[in-house]
């Protein structure tokens, strides 16, 4: 029997196919870099039924007149097009495509390395390099070689203030940022079906982290109703029994909040180890925690409080901003003396919105803490939501679990 990969893309593992693409997406970064690739390619225009989509939110608002007229130009060009098109303060292109576009069963791919994130609804969802995705606007295809899979069975449930990022760090830092190259990942189990939407989220974002080149859920019950819920009527997708490259167990109830420590995602302590380390910032946001959820429970343990160090917070898109001020999310987090951005990426790549100086410590929910990543001569720990408030309460590394 297949994986599901395998069923998606309709061959076994390590067969080469072609195959149409039923979503391709760019954000002002890489769309800059594949519209001159496929101008070079002889490209002149795309037709009105293309599922593909410009996102702005790497640099969102523009951070000088250099990008600006290359967003300019991008901008023009995905209008002309008939492209979907989200502007800045729409949002980051992964959650944007995670608010009820993707589907399950579709082959997605996207021009950054965090397209893995939209697995989480039963896609096969990957990155790729601008030059590839200009070879998609041309020809509406690319080609794959079908990867082997393997299975992350999960059981069990969360205890104490263990959630679904502190995981993602788990099955990372056992498998090693190499240990899935070009592998998928595929979480299952009893507890795979218990995890929502947002939870599925941030454990296919960080399946890239592992080297690998997809992390997929089944759609289930929590898929249809999520859908459904935006304007979609799916069906779920029935697990087969089918052999994995690769398998590995999870007892949720084993995790504990974790800090992945510079300059690798696979190296990951104890928050406890860690506790005590002086912070210049806390970052909460990005593709994998920037969230409603996040914002929501961020709130709710800072209200009433203030934190001890500067904190920015940026959610994930208009909609979940949208959300927070609806709900006085944002109202209980600005009162805690959090600094508000634009919704998008932020400081996360190191262009703008929060970058750090040389010698900073930052405390971030985002998924990579590469040398240099957040700025020059910056030091990025990663860590959960809630190890992320308490630590801004405190201004130091500090375990949600003792605050």
């Amino acid at each position: 029997m297949s994986t599901l990969s395998e069923r998606i893309l309709g061959a076994a593992a390590g067969e080469y196919v072609d195959r149409k693409v039923d979503r391709a997406y760019a954000h002002d970064g890489t769309g800059v870099l594949a519209l001159e690739a496929w101008k070079n390619m002889g490209g002149d225009r795309l037709g009105k039924n293309s599922e593909y989509y410009i996102q702005f939110d790497h640099i969102a608002p523009a951070n000088n007149s250099t990008t600006a007229t290359l967003q300019h130009e991008l901008r023009e060009f995905a209008k002309r097009s008939f492209m979907h098109f989200s502007d800045i303060g729409c949002g980051i292109c992964h959650q944007l495509m995670s608010e009820g576009i993707v589907l399950p069963g579709e082959i997605v791919v996207g021009a950054d390395s965090h397209s893995v994130t939209p697995g989480a609804f039963g896609a096969f969802a990957t990155g790729v390099g601008a030059t590839d995705m200009a070879a998609i606007w041309l020809t509406g295809e690319t080609w794959f070689r079908v990867p082997e899979s393997v299975g992350v069975n999960l059981t069990g449930r969360f205890t104490g203030a263990a959630e679904a990022k502190d995981l993602a760090l788990t099955y990372v830092g056992k498998l090693g940022m190499d240990g899935a190259t070009y592998r998928a990942l595929e979480f299952v189990g009893e507890s795979a079906r218990n995890l929502s939407i947002d939870e599925r989220l941030v454990l296919s974002n960080l399946s890239v982290e592992a080297g690998a080149k997809a992390g997929l859920f089944y759609a289930d019950d929590v898929t249809v109703r999520y859908l459904k819920e935006r304007g979609h009527d799916v069906a779920p997708q029935v697990p087969e029994s089918c052999t994995y490259r690769q398998e590995l167990d999870i007892d949720l109830a084993d995790v504990v909040p974790l800090v992945a420590v510079p300059n690798r995602v696979d190296t990951v302590k104890p928050v406890e180890a860690l506790a005590g380390l002086p912070l210049d910032q806390v970052f909460i946001g990005t593709c994998t925690n920037g969230r409603y959820s996040d914002l929501a429970r961020f709130g709710r343990l800072v209200k009433g409080r203030k934190v001890a160090v500067r904190t920015i917070v940026i959610p994930a898109s208009a909609a979940i901003l949208e959300k927070a001020i609806r709900t006085g999310v944002l109202a209980d987090i600005a009162e805690a003396g959090c600094t508000l951005g634009t919704p998008g990426c932020g400081p996360c790549l190191g262009y703008h919105m929060g970058v750090l100086g040389e010698g900073e410590v930052c405390l971030s929910t985002a998924n990579r803490n590469f040398k240099n990543r957040m700025g020059v001569g910056g030091e990025i720990y990663l860590g959960s939501v809630a190890t992320a408030a308490a630590s801004a309460l405190k201004g130091e590394i500090t375990s949600p679990e003792a605050a």
